[in-house]
């Protein structure tokens, strides 16, 4: 049917164990193309290893994956990765920034890595996107926990990413800091219309996505 967008994420019956824990067990998992989801659960349920899943960055034991039309669950290393740079982006915990690199450089980086040149400019506008204007030359020790966040959301959004994927970017965070890059990566997703994932423990955080799934026995389950 025209106009009908397909899901951005689908999941069937994944499975992954390492070793004898079993981590993801027979899950089922749609995403829309522009929603925000969030995924629920303690530490340790496995929300770290099903958004590895996602990215392909670890295949499942078994069960379909497909992201943005690509099956990462069947595609080779060499295909998800190239997907992954293309389609994907991921805001960690801490920001994950290279210290040896400015503010500017972090964020251009993945596009230097899948062999493009970064736009003039390109740094110093998606800074002042996320409210950072002029810190392209700043050294990620010259920033505080929300900053450094903040840009590990312009350096997601840079590539104009499909889908953007979440780990706990506010678990080191104050409330303030905390509900202000929740805001961004909301604002942010809207305005390039991604896709937006984020795992998290914070209800707070949760309550500003769209769906919240809880994560719990292996399995996702719908929170009312």
């Amino acid at each position: 049917m025209s106009g009908v967008r397909e899901p951005a994420i689908r999941c069937d019956g994944v499975m992954l164990a390492y070793g004898e824990r079993r981590v993801l067990h027979d899950l089922d998992l749609v995403v829309q193309a522009g929603g925000r989801t969030a995924i629920i659960g303690p530490s340790g349920s496995g929300k770290t290893s099903l958004l590895n899943v996602l990215a392909g960055l670890v295949g499942p034991d078994a069960g379909l994956v497909v992201i943005e039309g690509l099956e990462v669950s069947g595609a080779s290393h060499r295909q998800r990765a190239k997907h992954r740079q293309r389609e994907v982006a991921m805001v960690f915990q801490f920001g994950e920034l290279l210290p040896e690199l400015t503010v500017g450089e972090n964020i251009e980086l993945p596009l230097w890595i899948r062999g493009e040149r970064p736009s003039s400019g390109l740094a110093e506008e998606t800074l002042d996107a996320v409210g950072l204007n002029g810190y392209a030359d700043a050294w990620p020790a010259q920033l505080s926990g929300g900053e450094t966040q903040r840009v590990g959301v312009a350096r997601a959004v840079a590539t104009r990413p499909s889908v953007v994927l979440c780990d706990e970017p506010t678990g080191a965070l104050d409330a303030t800091a905390s509900a202000k890059v929740i805001e961004l990566l909301c604002r942010v997703a809207d305005q390039t219309d991604a896709t937006l994932v984020v795992a998290t423990h914070d209800r707070a955080v949760a309550e500003e996505m769209d769906t919240v799934l809880m994560l719990q026995d292996a399995r996702l389950a719908r929170v009312a």
